[in-house]
């Protein structure tokens, strides 16, 4: 599928799906929005000195880059498995300027390293920080692994409802540790039901600028 650049209002640049006219990111701010999704109401909910992170949806590399500027700001240790079946080219990370909106030169290198990954294996990005970028669909994502926190990131529900339903929640479920959490942009009533149909104890919390809501959901 053909993506473009786009700019969003807090200046963060994104992509988007021509043909679906389907942003990445919230129009609003792409750093704004994933700093509110998944830092301040998922990795800041966690206070355990270390966090296991799958993200459904790597993307940009956006929520893996901020997760680890916190896990360096709060002296955490991040284990972060990040799931993309699409990657980004080189030409398209280039332009991704995330390091200057958060006025960081050193987040560049990082960045790039996030990027520059071995698919399917896991590295140290630094002492504080593992990774892995698995490059395949998250159907058919095997992996032994426990996690405590889940970043749903997919495409919405209207254009990817395969990545909404109780089957992925149901795995998802899974692999989370008891106690775990998912949260994710979304507030959809068949989204909120599918993961309770499946277990989850879903609450909805005030989304990001342009959204009321969003769902963060537990595993009692």
């Amino acid at each position: 599928m053909k993506r473009s650049i786009i700019t969003t209002a807090d200046g963060s640049t994104s992509l988007k799906i021509d043909a679906w006219d389907e942003p990445y990111h919230s129009r609003h701010g792409a750093v704004q929005e994933s700093q509110h999704v998944f830092i301040k109401e998922g990795l800041a909910k966690r206070d355990t000195p270390e966090v296991a992170i799958l993200e459904l949806g790597f993307g940009t590399g956006l929520n893996a880059l901020l997760s680890y500027d916190y896990a360096k700001a709060h002296s955490r240790n991040i284990t972060y498995c990040g799931v993309e079946a699409f990657p980004l080219t080189a030409a398209e990370v280039s332009e991704m300027n995330y390091a200057a909106q958060l006025a960081d030169k050193e987040l560049k290198k990082i960045f790039t390293k996030l990027h520059q990954a071995p698919a399917n294996e896991w590295i140290a990005i630094d002492t504080f920080f593992s990774f892995k970028r698995v490059e395949k669909r998250f159907e058919v994502l095997e992996e032994t692994r426990q996690f405590d926190l889940i970043y749903h990131d997919a495409f919405s529900p209207k254009l990817q409802p395969e990545l909404w339903d109780e089957k992925v929640f149901e795995k998802g479920f899974s692999l989370l540790r008891s106690g775990g959490m998912l949260v994710t942009y979304s507030a959809k009533g068949s989204v909120r039901r599918a993961m309770e149909s499946v277990g989850f104890v879903v609450e909805k919390v005030p989304g990001p600028p342009g959204k009321r809501e969003m769902i963060r959901a537990n595993k009692t």
